[in-house]
């Protein structure tokens, strides 16, 4: 059994903060390897004019996750799966040797009940949600809090994740890195236009790859 974190997210693009936050969350969850999830298309951000194209986004989280445990995947895209739920239900059945919780930033916490099945979500995996810098009252006030609030566990706890039952959330306080990619985007709108897309590598987006055992 292999103990994976799951991260989704646009990675637009990819930055030190996703690099930062996966690694100190490895860390704290004692995690054997993380995988980044990166979404061919957000369905809360559709319309968004500053979306890089996928082969850019999925090139900036190769290059930011080299060297770690941390596995770059087009796994949504290969699969055809737009909604979490949906990804997080087919990767149970596919890897069923492993054992998965979701990362979450608390900065989607305000909007996590607009997700589609958001509970059956929860019910299907752990999660781990990641304390982002101003966000602590709208994170504990977010109306899915108000369902999720009886399934918190404490931080003390959070290296035994795979001996709780979902629905199970965990918050963990993990040393903050400023990084934003809405800021990066800001200052180099164009960023993807001098980021040449990589190669694909099966050992990056092959997710029946052995599990990686070296160090960051």
């Amino acid at each position: 059994m292999a103990r994976i974190g799951l991260l989704g997210g646009s990675f637009n693009p990819a930055h030190r903060g996703h690099r930062h936050i996966s690694l100190e969350a490895m860390r704290a969850l004692g995690l054997d390897e993380l995988w980044w999830l990166v979404s061919p298309g957000n369905p809360l951000k559709e319309g968004a004019k500053d979306m890089a194209p996928f082969d850019a986004r999925f090139a900036s989280a190769r290059r930011m996750a080299s060297g770690a445990r941390i596995r770059v995947s087009d796994f949504e895209r290969r699969h055809g799966t737009r909604y979490t739920v949906d990804t997080v239900r087919r990767l149970k059945r596919l890897y069923p040797q492993h054992r998965f919780i979701w990362l979450l930033g608390s900065d989607t916490l305000p909007n996590f009940h607009k997700w589609r099945d958001w509970r059956g979500l929860v019910r299907e995996l752990p999660v781990a949600v990641i304390r982002r810098s101003g966000y602590d009252s709208a994170a504990h006030a977010a109306r899915a809090m108000g369902w999720l609030r009886r399934f918190v566990h404490p931080r003390s706890q959070a290296r035994h994740w795979t001996e709780w039952s979902a629905p199970a959330i965990v918050f963990l306080r993990l040393p903050p890195d400023p990084t934003s990619a809405t800021a990066i985007r800001a200052l180099d709108p164009s960023w993807y236009r001098r980021s040449p897309p990589l190669a694909a590598r099966p050992s990056d987006c092959d997710c029946h790859a052995p599990v990686r055992q070296e160090t960051p």
